[in-house]
């Protein structure tokens, strides 16, 4: 479901003024998932007793790398702004005022730039005490621009709050980079959705055959279990098969080979909806609609 953009982005020059137009709207449909949570790992019984509420500790955080996934309007002037950061994760911050003409945050807090971010308080939502532009990086355009909304999409819905995941973070600093110096997009793409579902802990080692326990062997099919593994396929499997030496060549991040990005695209997509539980990517939605236009 989710393999996506760089089928619908890539060979659409002819439509790139209308994909300058729809970044808003990539935006604003970002916005939306504000309020999309990560998959909850366990529930609490409903009978279970109430414990007291544990006062939080007040946190401050000075100078830390980050970048804005998205931001909406809180009260008159101010917005609420979710920062993927280095060291801490996603957080949510309240940056008062950045909506007053002369703030100094307005033309600070844009996506996909690299910010230096400083915060502090104890509830769920910190308040964002400095943002500084740091630079480093080209500005994403057309359809690098929407595919940049779409792993911040991936992040906001699949990342949980205040869990750090550093590796995850170079890797999404790297495919921002990458996107923006128009690297093939389909592979970029596969690599760091790769990188999400191995950081967030959903994916595992796709060398090995559960069924097994012998190594993935180039020329056999598998299927890659979502909750299980790689495993031998079964009759009563509806996911997509893939050869082994694909799922050895995305181990490796080599998407030289024709079959291998092919067949990467349908699990990816297939693994992604998975984890998502049906959820559609808004993201995804915009780039069908250009492609019809």
């Amino acid at each position: 479901m989710a393999a996506i953009i760089a089928d619908s982005a890539v060979g659409q020059t002819q439509t790139l003024d209308a994909e300058a137009l729809s970044a808003a709207a990539a935006e604003s449909a970002l916005a939306n998932a504000k309020n999309s949570a990560a998959p909850k790992r366990s529930t609490r019984a409903t009978s279970a007793p109430r414990r007291p509420k544990v006062p939080e500790k007040d946190t401050r955080v000075q100078a830390q790398p980050g970048f804005v996934l998205h931001s909406y309007p809180y009260k008159e002037t101010s917005l609420i702004v979710d920062v993927f950061s280095r060291d801490h994760g996603r957080v949510a911050l309240v940056a008062k005022g950045a909506k007053r003409p002369h703030s100094k945050l307005r033309g600070v807090l844009q996506t996909f730039q690299p910010l230096s971010v400083s915060w502090s308080g104890k509830s769920e939502v910190r308040t964002l005490t400095a943002a500084e532009w740091v630079g480093g990086l080209l500005p994403l355009e057309k359809s690098a621009l929407l595919c940049g909304f779409y792993i911040n999409e991936l992040l906001v819905k699949l990342l949980a709050r205040e869990d750090a995941h550093p590796a995850l973070f170079d890797h999404y600093v790297s495919t921002l980079n990458q996107l923006a110096h128009g690297e093939s997009a389909p592979i970029v793409l596969r690599k760091f959705e790769r990188a999400l579902l191995k950081e967030t802990g959903v994916a595992g080692d796709w060398t090995v055959c559960v069924t097994n326990g012998k190594p993935v062997a180039p020329d056999d099919t598998y299927v890659v279990d979502p909750e299980h593994g790689v495993r031998f396929p079964r009759l009563s499997d509806t996911g997509p098969k893939v050869s082994g030496k694909t799922l050895l060549d995305m181990e490796k991040e080599d998407y030289s080979d024709a079959t291998t990005q092919s067949q990467s695209k349908l699990l990816m997509r297939s693994l992604l909806s998975h984890h998502l539980g049906g959820a559609q990517l808004n993201t995804r939605q915009i780039l069908i609609d250009l492609s019809q236009l």
